[in-house]
């Protein structure tokens, strides 16, 4: 045989030749090949937006922040968990704790899942049923819910040593949820207005002037069966607190007078303050700062349309809260701590997980650590649409170190090469509910349309357009 093939080399090479040039050709070609397959899987993935439209954007994002609270919920109490971290890792032991205020946002977030098909109506009410018969039976205060539960049995987990009881704050947010559900239901079905009719009992049942302290024109946060006012904790504006007032004037039940919104939220007028903070006009006084966290522009707001609402103090709570947003996003284009990362399509400052611990960060060199909370910007969307988009589109082509089963994790640093895959309720629940307000303002709706609070607004002297509607 090896004397056959020596005999024809010709004939070897003709046959070999066309063989040659292929692996040649790639030789020459294979690299190439390789990097366009390796672009087409780039663009494939989850982390790329380059294929979505901003509605679909939105739609992934609003998707995977719902699953916090719906898949993620506690079991027993169907409520929020007040930290889910995907490392398994919780030094406090608190895997089973909920919270009130944040639960308050995950109903809403929970409300246009249902809206959106994301669950079915029916699979919606059950865990409404669930939730509502979990808060009938769980430790109240005087009608006020604590900060945090156990979830599986309904008992006080104190926030603090002193805060152990009602905590009147984080029971508005979480009211504000439970009004926007009882209108989603009141006029459904005839199980779905029994679920209304308990969310209006568990509403009337909060004494809200109980929490004047004897009757002072200021209402207080914190109160405990055990330590009474000893928090001593009396709420001025401007911070997150606006809706405790509203809701406080707007009870039918257990109403305070509007005195105690004149004199203790505005300050019998000094909460008016007029300054520029990053060059734009900021007109209301923020306790302790110039400009606040941006958690400020959204509790209150979630339910609360601030669109052309205003009243003595403020032209313009919609354009206050765009200023307030712009004044933070001003400030992390200038970076004066030259943080990595910083800039137009990266910014955001708020309450969120720190590099060391928990931190109110805001645009100011004292309490700004280089952390980025995308909650900060994305749920500003309904102030600066264009802005919070371009941040929400850098974001998720960072990919899964930033983006992972529940949305995105909570809190990161470039500069510390730091992005814990943790998430917290509070933080989550308004990208969610934002962005429906932005893409159909579904929650604002409902909870504009609520009879008591046109009440309250009307009694605290707002203008709003639903109160040009028929009640």
């Amino acid at each position: 045989m090896p004397c056959g093939i020596i005999a024809q080399p010709t004939n070897q090479l003709s046959l070999n030749f066309p063989s040659i040039l292929i692996m040649k050709q790639l030789t020459t070609y294979f690299p190439l090949l390789f990097l366009l397959l390796l672009g087409a899987c780039k663009n494939s993935n989850p982390g790329n937006t380059a294929r979505l439209t901003d509605d679909a954007l939105m739609d992934t994002v609003q998707r995977r922040t719902f699953n916090y609270f719906w898949e993620g919920a506690e079991p027993n109490s169907g409520l929020a968990p007040e930290r889910i971290h995907m490392d398994g890792i919780y030094p406090e032991k608190d895997q089973n704790v909920v919270t009130s205020g944040g639960s308050g946002f995950g109903i809403m977030t929970i409300l246009s899942g249902i809206d959106r098909g994301y669950v079915t109506r029916e699979e919606g009410l059950a865990r409404m049923e669930k939730i509502a018969s979990f808060l009938e039976k769980a430790d109240r205060f005087h009608g006020a819910y604590p900060h945090w539960w156990y979830g599986d049995t309904g008992k006080v987990k104190p926030f603090g040593q002193k805060d152990n009881g009602g905590d009147l704050v984080e029971t508005a947010f979480l009211i504000q949820g439970l009004l926007a559900v009882h209108q989603y239901y009141i006029n459904g079905s005839p199980e779905e207005q029994a679920l209304a009719k308990r969310i209006d009992i568990l509403w009337r049942d909060v004494d809200w002037n109980f929490y004047r302290q004897g009757d002072q024109n200021v209402l207080y946060w914190h109160w405990s069966p055990e330590y009474g006012w000893a928090m001593d904790f009396p709420v001025h504006g401007y911070n997150e607190c606006l809706i405790m007032y509203l809701l406080a004037a707007a009870s039918p039940t257990h109403g305070v007078p509007a005195a105690v919104y004149h004199d203790g939220w505005a300050q019998n007028g000094a909460i008016v303050d007029p300054h520029k903070v990053e060059g734009i006009e900021l007109h209301l006084r923020y306790q302790g700062c110039e400009a606040g966290p941006l958690f400020w522009a959204h509790y209150s707001f979630l339910g609360l349309d601030p669109t052309n609402l205003k009243d003595e103090y403020c032209a313009s709570y919609f354009d206050e809260m765009r200023n307030l947003t712009l004044v933070n996003r001003a400030y992390c284009i200038r970076n004066p701590k030259h943080y990595k990362g910083f800039g137009p399509d990266c910014w955001g400052l708020t309450a969120s997980y720190s590099v060391n611990g928990y931190a109110a960060h805001m645009p100011n060199e004292r309490d700004d650590q280089g952390v980025i909370s995308p909650t900060a910007a994305l749920s500003s969307i309904v102030y600066t649409p264009d802005y919070s988009l371009a941040v929400m589109r850098h974001l998720y082509d960072m990919g899964d170190k930033l983006f992972g089963p529940y949305g995105f994790y909570d809190a990161f640093s470039e500069t510390e090469n730091w992005y814990p895959k943790r998430y917290l309720a509070i933080d989550q629940g308004p990208i969610a509910v934002m962005i429906e307000n932005y893409r159909t303002g579904l929650i604002w709706k409902l909870f504009m349309s609520h009879p008591d609070v046109q009440k309250g607004l009307r009694r605290l002297g707002f203008t709003s357009p639903y109160l040009n509607k028929v009640d």
